[in-house]
């Protein structure tokens, strides 16, 4: 498998090999031990899939707080998506920036975003399905989410405000709070 770092070192872009014959192909997309020393640790604890219809469906940005903070490990099965990913952990010296990957069924790209990051994708293809492995379970009162397109948060969305699709509460998310001490750079999961 090819693992790259983006920008914000810890948000990692991986290919895991594939190997094909006359029958198609075959891809390790989860190995633990290898997965682990890549600086991926899980463990997963859920799996997750959503099904998009619609291009320029926006899902995000959201994440969990403690004690139910996730770590996701993103890829797409059918279609594809442009991920994006912001560092939210108070004394990060990428508090606030972004980075973005193009992940798709064609690709076969994972993106890993640990916890302490605000995590949402763009359909760019449409009946789009992303299946996402989580640390944590689903918790509620663990939720939080700003609105996708902050003009704090300047992230190029290739979906223009008024095609995009989104949930209500999606759209009623509320602005990127510069003092939220949501995380801490540093700190132990």
């Amino acid at each position: 498998m090819n693992v790259e770092s983006l920008a914000i070192p810890e948000v990692k872009l991986i290919v895991p090999a594939r190997f094909a014959d006359s029958r198609g192909l075959f891809a390790e997309t989860w190995h633990a031990e290898r997965y682990a020393a890549a600086g991926i640790p899980g463990p997963f604890v859920q799996d997750n899939h959503s099904v998009s219809v619609v291009v320029g469906t926006i899902r995000g940005l959201h994440c969990q707080i403690a004690p139910s903070q996730q770590g996701k490990l993103v890829r797409v099965v059918r279609g594809a998506i442009w991920d994006v990913v912001v560092d939210v952990r108070r004394g990060s010296p990428s508090f606030g920036l972004h980075v973005a990957a193009n992940l798709s069924a064609a690709n076969w790209a994972q993106l890993w975003v640990p916890a302490g990051f605000l995590h949402g994708f763009c359909t760019l293809e449409p009946d789009t399905e992303v299946i996402y492995k989580v640390t944590a379970p689903y918790d509620r009162t663990a939720e939080r989410a700003v609105i996708w397109n902050d003009p704090a948060l300047d992230i190029p969305w290739p979906a223009a405000p008024d095609t995009a699709v989104l949930s209500d509460k999606d759209q009623a998310a509320p602005a990127f709070d510069p003092s939220c001490d949501w995380f801490r750079y540093g700190a132990p999961e």
